[in-house]
């Protein structure tokens, strides 16, 4: 997907977290990596896997009530041929929440197994919940901790810096701000993240990014809830011309107010349980 100017976003905020996170990973026991079930694989951070070694890491697809339950399975197997561990959640609704504390605690039982083996004390397990900016990382953390905790809102760049939690006698959870490449290299990636409010608006222009997933419903074999949402069907026509129309026909020709509403709708799943994101395959 091509998509110009170029959606690149690194505000400084982001860069001090990223540089502070790196510090705190060596203090860190596992690794909560928190991606958007909608684009699991555009809302991964390619330096992940680097800045962690070999410390243990669990992928919790956040939002999984916003893509179609049957491809779970096909997310799980995809991720599990990988060699990732996989959770689904919902943040907002509490959704898997116990299957990540009963995974925390297991790693912590094994720190403290070798501590012990060590004579040192045993300690609570050390997790840290990391992630592109908006993927759910804090709302996440709320639901673990049973309270607003740490702050929560359904837009980029919240969090802007690192917290630690006390989850219980047994789990201390760091929440940390979004971060993200200093270059989007995939500018793919990049319009789904804008698609999905996982990048700052700052970066793009609603317009543009409403007409791109317009295609991209297109291309994805779901533009009939345009028409059932809209009474426009898409036809032959691009995401541009689609838009023109349908501001034309219903909004007095204001692009913007259509493109925002568009975007709006997508993003609170009044138009279905829509994924942008297959897994490449499935064994």
């Amino acid at each position: 997907m091509t998509f110009t100017p170029a959606i690149q976003w690194y505000p400084g905020h982001i860069a001090k977290a990223e540089r502070q996170l790196k510090e705190q990973l060596k203090n860190v026991d596992v690794v909560f990596e928190v991606l958007d079930a909608r684009i699991p694989l555009s809302s991964q951070h390619p330096q992940v896997k680097e800045w962690i070694n070999t410390k243990p890491r669990l992928l919790l697809l956040n939002r999984m009530d916003m893509i179609p339950s049957d491809l779970y399975t096909p997310w799980q197997k995809w991720f599990e041929s990988q060699g990732e561990r996989v959770y689904f959640t919902n943040a907002k609704a509490g959704k898997g929440v116990k299957e990540i504390i009963k995974a925390a605690k297991q790693f912590g039982e094994g720190v403290n197994e070798r501590r012990r083996d060590r004579g040192m004390m045993p300690r609570p397990v050390r997790a840290v919940v990391i992630g592109l900016p908006n993927v759910g990382k804090s709302a996440l953390i709320n639901r673990l901790v049973g309270k607003k905790a740490v702050k929560s809102a359904r837009r980029a760049g919240v969090t802007r810096q690192l917290q630690w939690v006390r989850l219980s006698d047994d789990i201390e959870l760091l929440d940390a701000p979004g971060v993200i490449p200093w270059r989007l290299e995939n500018q793919g990636d990049a319009v789904r993240l804008a698609i999905c409010e996982d990048i700052g608006e700052a970066s793009y222009d609603n317009h543009r990014v409403a007409a791109a997933l317009v295609d991209l419903l297109q291309e994805l074999d779901f533009s009939e809830v345009l028409s059932s949402r809209y009474g426009l069907e898409v036809g032959a026509n691009t995401g541009e011309e689609y838009l023109y129309t349908l501001a034309h026909q219903r909004y007095q020709g204001d692009l913007e107010r259509v493109a925002v509403l568009f975007l709006n709708d997508f993003r609170k799943g009044v138009l279905g349980a829509i994924p942008l994101e297959f897994p490449p395959y499935v064994d």
